[in-house]
């Protein structure tokens, strides 16, 4: 992947969708922002800016920056909190070629600090919070040469030896002319975003100005947004896409790192007040308003588009949000990661209809593959594959490693090489990603997955045969349980033989079974499916270790351990 300050120029670059909302809707609302003090909505008050103020302040913001030092090419860290300056920075600093690297907070310190090692940031863009954590534990002390504060004032700015973006922007006497954004290769570096590290060690995503605009064309395309709406936006990232779409994008008062503690009241105030149109969510908030306005009936009826993305939603979930919901709205249920998004869709109403399946260990749909975006299934293999070939396809209803291609899909992570061959496969043309996930195409093309392929359990049977347990598959029918709140699929070591191995989380809520009543039954369930055949060990766990953005996605290497502890042979 080129990097930005070295690739030849071009005409890329995200904000060019800026300018023309700027030009043609002026004074519409492109965001505006939640704040409240204390917990009630009695305290709530608003940020809000229009496309021309947005462009033209972005606008200062990128020639400021250049004026101060930075240049293009440059990566800068961006832990700045959603907000008004968090907008007019960010295209700030696109616009000016520098290059943002996005992390997850919630992530964890040590995590944290290795992606700093990795990414060598040469700014460090944040709240005085950002700065202080920066200076305690010292990430990007190698590389990072110039550092800028958002918010805090002057005190903050002496403790932590960063220069006030206030001050920057104030004191650049820069032209007042619009700023001749940096327009460059398609190909070139524009962001580098790293996963989460719910399903292993974070890594970093190289987006290129083509995956940017091949996600716009998406959601205008097969989402159907259009400019004037209005986005109820709680993902940091994916609120930046409604002004390059001509959608304002109103940010709730919430930790978009953990979407779980949301105040349900501040959400559903500000889509009142903004009439929005477009929701913007994950399966943890989906369940958290779900819970929250279902029971007392209450309705969101300007709402007419609802998108799920970054694992998948439950059925009751999704079911309970629908009440608020006009009937002819449908919950979209998008597949892809980081590396790859949005791949395919399903509506909530054809993923009604698939719960039979499901709860029968067919895996969960998630739909048809997205304009564009192509779709296969490849053999298990562990080893990486340099070079793709149709040969490598596998047959439809056949179960094995996802793989995609499309203007949307990452060609590397960033100085992972690595992880890049492991991952990534070329057909002479483009990039293929192999997602790391496991499932199959049915014989109308839909895609079924089955879990992660690091979680699949190859146990041997006591004949000496080899048995493939997959986690979705297997926990869905486990699920099924009146007293199984939810189950996840692990590989122990007895005897000597990798064995699988069920952990139960019990849902709190009704009485249960005794423990030896209950494992029978489960036992029982196993034999009933040739997907959980030959399981007869279960353990209850109190609760499940979950990551805190969904909620949804299970730590199972930590319960993996855990329950080899309890093993007694």
């Amino acid at each position: 992947m080129s990097n930005p300050v070295e690739a030849q120029q071009g005409n890329a670059n995200l904000c060019r969708h800026l300018v023309e909302a700027a030009n043609t809707i002026p004074d519409h609302l492109a965001a505006a922002v939640q704040h409240s003090a204390g917990r009630s909505i009695d305290g709530l008050s608003y940020e809000e800016m229009d496309f021309q103020t947005l462009n033209r302040k972005s606008d200062h913001i990128a020639a400021a920056l250049i004026h101060f030092g930075l240049t293009p090419g440059m990566k800068a860290v961006l832990m700045v909190t959603p907000s008004i300056d968090f907008f007019c920075l960010t295209f700030g600093l696109f616009k000016a070629g520098i290059v943002p690297i996005l992390v997850d907070p919630g992530m964890g310190v040590k995590n944290l600090k290795q992606c700093f090692i990795e990414a060598k940031p040469d700014v460090f863009i944040g709240i005085p919070k950002a700065h202080i954590a920066r200076r305690l534990f010292g990430w990007g002390k190698r590389s990072v040469k110039h550092l800028i504060t958002v918010g805090g004032g002057r005190l903050i700015n002496t403790v932590t030896g960063a220069y006030s973006l206030d001050d920057i922007v104030n004191n650049s006497r820069v032209d007042p002319q619009p700023f001749a954004m940096q327009l460059l290769n398609e190909d070139a570096m524009a962001a580098i975003l790293f996963t989460s590290g719910s399903t292993g060690t974070p890594k970093g995503v190289v987006y290129s100005h083509k995956m940017f605009e091949a996600q716009i064309s998406a959601l205008k395309l097969d989402y159907g947004i259009k400019p004037g709406e209005r986005d109820l936006a709680t993902f940091p990232l994916f609120s930046l896409f409604g002004p390059a779409l001509g959608m304002a994008s109103i940010v709730p008062d919430m930790d978009a790192s953990k979407p779980i503690t949301a105040n349900p009241d501040f959400i559903f105030a500000a889509i009142e007040k903004y009439q929005c149109s477009n929701m913007f969510i994950n399966p943890a908030l989906i369940e958290r308003l779900g819970d929250a306005g279902s029971p007392v009936n209450h309705k969101i009826p300007s709402i007419k588009r609802v998108i799920s993305a970054g694992a998948p939603a439950t059925i009751g979930s999704i079911k309970r949000f629908s009440t608020m919901l006009n009937s002819d709205v449908e919950v979209l249920n998008s597949y892809g990661a980081t590396e790859a998004l949005p791949l395919s869709k399903i509506g909530s109403q054809s993923l009604f209809n698939t719960t039979d399946v499901t709860d029968h260990g067919g895996g969960i749909c998630v739909g048809d593959a997205i304009e564009g975006v192509v779709i296969a299934i490849i053999d298990i293999d562990e080893n990486p594959i340099s070079q793709w070939h149709e040969a490598l396809k596998l047959p439809a209803n056949q179960i094995g490693e996802i793989v995609v291609k499309g203007s949307m899909v990452s060609r590397s992570y960033y100085q992972r090489d690595t992880a890049t061959r492991a991952a990534k496969m070329t057909d002479g043309v483009a990039t293929r990603h192999r997602m790391g996930d496991l499932g199959y195409l049915d014989d109308a093309g839909l895609l079924w997955m089955c879990g992660r392929k690091a979680h699949r359990v190859d146990a041997i049977t006591a004949a000496g045969s080899m048995q493939r347990y997959y986690s979705i598959p297997t926990e869905r029918i486990f699920n099924t349980h009146p007293e199984v709140k939810r189950s996840a699929l692990v590989g122990v070591v007895v005897a000597g033989r990798l064995t699988p191995l069920v952990c139960i989380e019990l849902d709190t809520t009704i009485a249960c079974s005794k423990t030896n009543v209950l494992y029978q039954q489960l036992c029982t369930l196993a034999e009933q499916h040739s997907q959980t055949q030959g399981i007869i060990r279960f353990l209850i766990h109190p609760n499940f270790p979950v990551d805190i953005r969904h909620n949804a996605k299970i730590f199972r290497e930590k319960l993996a351990i855990w329950a080899q502890k309890q093993i007694k042979e």
